[in-house]
């Protein structure tokens, strides 16, 4: 069973809304499509569903294509950020819904029903209306109401971004378990970095209608292949620094420099982009290939447990991700440091040469 999208591309109004859409995905497997809003992960997911055609382009189902097929003949289920249950229905009847529109007997919805309300935890709610749910068990009851159709592929569209933080991260630790025994392809849209790495499986970064890299999630999350796909993982985006390779030195800032060791002493000598992510700042020099940087403190955001530093240093804007809370001075020279085992070297195109020393061993 697979889902292959095959030069897709889709426009609307005369505007280019995806562009070229290749990607495969296999029986089995969890598949996030991480961008921000606008990417395109609605509009590629409808696509994959039927709800829309593709300007050009196939989308093929296990080798046949289907690109023209409705979405009533696809062997497919979707999940939207709304709840959408039948308010008047017991959590029974709406799990049973979609199997008696299929004309299923009254013993294969009562089989199919009891298996999936076991897996989605809501075995003693079957005889409640939606109304008298939780807001993560109602989302719950739409979930089993896609699983239990038994169809190949699940497309989920954001479905926690309206559950406060304690349910998303209840159904966050759910929704793998729930795709391990259904067996199907599930695609999950988000826009959050860190719900990607929860969920795991394989991710998509989108970013203006274009998917910037496919693989395993750990893996583009540690190399990310471009500038792009580096500023779509990760929350705040990546900071970035003009840096220059000559010899065994990269230099930096007013003419600091630390040695270039590992496979950034195997790049040629020119300019490059230097990468790191917000966490990775510090207010103490702690590693021994430190890089020292004095920024402008613009503003500081605290969250209880850490602090959010907005940097200008020279001409990029930074954000720093400090642990505890700190009573800095706004508009005052800030001195900051960050290990070089941390940073990505991206070539002026924005494609990845060296990937972090950490990031290699991971």
């Amino acid at each position: 069973m697979s889902l292959q999208l095959d030069n897709v591309t889709l426009t609307v109004n005369g505007q280019l809304h995806l562009h070229e859409i290749n990607l495969t995905l296999e029986k089995g497997t969890m598949n996030v499509l991480l961008g921000p809003t606008l990417a395109g992960k609605t509009s590629l997911m409808r696509l994959m569903a039927g709800l829309d055609v593709p300007t050009s382009g196939r989308i093929l189902w296990n080798g046949k294509d289907v690109t023209g097929m409705r979405v009533q003949d696809r062997h497919v289920a979707m999940v939207y950020q709304q709840f959408i249950n039948y308010p008047s229905m017991s959590v029974y009847e709406n799990i049973a819904s979609p199997l008696r529109l299929m004309k299923k007997s009254n013993a294969e919805i009562e089989t199919a029903v009891q298996k999936t309300a076991e897996i989605v935890k809501m075995t003693d709610m079957l005889d409640r209306k939606p109304l008298e749910l939780s807001g993560g068990q109602q989302q719950r009851c739409a979930l089993a109401r896609a699983l239990v159709k038994g169809s190949g592929l699940v497309l989920l569209d954001e479905p926690l971004a309206n559950l406060d933080y304690k349910l998303r991260e209840e159904l966050r630790a759910e929704i793998p378990k729930m795709f391990e025994e259904s067996g199907a392809i599930f695609v999950y849209a988000t826009t959050e970095p860190e719900e990607a790495l929860l969920l795991g499986g394989n991710a998509a970064t989108m970013w203006q209608g274009r998917i910037t890299q496919f693989n395993k999630t750990s893996q583009v999350y540690h190399q990310p292949n471009n500038m792009t796909t580096a500023r779509v993982f990760s929350n705040p985006p990546m900071n970035f620094l003009s840096v220059t390779k000559t010899g065994n030195k990269l230099t930096y800032g007013n003419g600091q420099h630390i040695e270039a060791q590992g496979k950034i002493a195997d790049l040629a000598d020119g300019q490059y982009m230097a990468g790191f992510r917000p966490n990775h700042l510090e207010l103490r020099q702690a590693a021994s290939q430190s890089m020292a940087f004095t920024a402008t403190l613009n503003i500081t955001e605290f969250t209880g447990s850490e602090t959010f530093l907005h940097l200008q240093h020279e001409d990029h804007n930074w954000v720093g991700l400090i642990d505890g809370t700190h009573d800095l001075t706004l508009g005052a020279a800030l001195p900051v440091y960050l290990d070089a085992n941390h940073i990505y070297i991206f070539a002026q195109d924005g494609a990845l040469v060296a990937p972090a020393s950490y990031a290699t061993a991971a």
